[in-house]
């Protein structure tokens, strides 16, 4: 009996550096091309809560049906493009993202 694993792939954690978590690829992906196309290429950038709402329009409803667990996968794409150094932590409270 075949089984019908998804396709993994590993991500980084800034506050863990050097540690790697596999999750799986299409999700991730999917949550990576919303998050950066609503990430603003200059300051202010957004807040996390603001990231949360955009991404929202951008997801495959397949994926992501009425949004489900989109707000995990927002934050765990979050932690691996700023510890991959594609987007950055502003140094201003509330915390906001940009593209870097």
């Amino acid at each position: 009996m075949a089984t019908n694993k998804a396709e993994s792939i590993e991500i980084e954690n800034v506050n863990h550096p050097g540690s790697v978590r596999r999750v799986d690829a299409k999700m991730y992906r999917a949550m990576r091309r919303a998050f950066l196309k609503v990430l603003p290429k200059s300051s202010p950038g957004l807040m996390e809560a603001e990231v949360r709402e955009r991404v929202m329009a951008h997801l495959p409803g397949d994926l992501f049906p009425e949004g489900a667990k989109a707000g995990w996968w927002a934050k765990a794409v979050q932690l691996d493009l700023e510890a991959k150094g594609i987007i950055v932590r502003e140094k201003v409270r509330p915390l906001r993202w940009r593209k870097a």
